[in-house]
């Protein structure tokens, strides 16, 4: 399987689940037994075509900054890209700057992007990813270049060019119902966490974000987070966190997918 058709698997996922959101609004109503009258059929919402090269695109305009690692200029500037991408397709744009302290005792300049479709909007859904990319290239694999950052196209690269492709496809093909909004949520330092260190080195900007929501009161509907869902052969579980705490939201995707053709892909 090509990135591009594992880009295409997920990013059908992340945006139908808003398409289906959208939709509950339209279902009937109980009806009374003792009436005839035929219930309201529900309403439909049309999916945008995919484009596979466009999103591919996006991961390849990350993975050319090099390395974006909390304070480099490569990190710098990817920033700089991210925000005017969301600006360029109409969203309102937050920029929640914060210090990450990483393990390595550095305090290291970070920031959380958040980009708002419909940012009046009461009804809200999440979809995130990371945007930074590790430090170290600690995996198996690379152990004769461990020490070295890594590019990130998969960790970190492919969860983000699906997300700007759906703000992309979002601008192009506005939701109708006018209560229902979107929050693009890019944690930043996500990826500088102490490899067999505690837990709680790891998802510094998602940390960081849940003590400082970006709204007041801030409650979504429910939220899908993107992490390496780029490689040639993906294989999505089911976790048991999102079980616990969201099946129904679990269950529903993978429902979806499975009715798209994509059930060897969600098992």
């Amino acid at each position: 399987m090509t990135l591009k058709r594992a880009l295409l698997s997920t990013w059908s996922m992340a945006f139908l689940l808003v398409l289906a959101f959208a939709a509950c609004k339209n279902e009937s109503p109980q009806q009374d037994p003792g009436k005839t009258t035929p219930p309201t059929p529900k309403k439909t919402y049309p999916v945008p075509a995919f484009n596979g090269d466009s999103a591919y695109v996006y991961v390849a305009k990350q993975v050319a900054f090099g390395s974006r690692v909390p304070g480099s200029a490569a990190h710098k500037a990817c920033k700089e890209w991210l925000v005017s991408k969301f600006e360029g397709f109409e969203w309102n744009v937050i920029q929640q700057d914060f210090t990450a302290n990483v393990y390595t005792g550095e305090k290291l300049p970070s920031t959380n992007i958040i980009g708002q479709y419909n940012p009046n909007a009461k009804k809200r859904i999440v979809l995130a990813a990371h945007w930074d990319s590790r430090h170290v290239a600690d995996s198996p694999l690379s152990e004769d270049r461990e020490e070295e950052p890594i590019l990130g196209a998969d960790d970190g690269g492919s969860g983000v060019g699906i997300l700007l492709e759906v703000a992309r496809q979002l601008q192009s093909n506005p939701i109708e119902d006018a209560d229902l909004g979107v929050d693009i949520v890019l944690f930043d330092a996500e990826d500088y966490g102490e490899s067999g260190g505690s837990e709680n080195t790891w998802c510094l900007g998602s940390q960081y974000w849940s003590r400082n929501l970006h709204t007041s009161n801030y409650k979504p509907k429910f939220g899908i987070l993107l992490d390496m869902v780029g490689s040639q052969m993906p294989r999505f579980t089911k976790d048991r966190v999102s079980m616990t705490f969201a099946p129904q939201v679990m269950n529903k995707v993978w429902k979806l997918a499975q009715a798209m053709g994509y059930g060897n892909l969600f098992v």
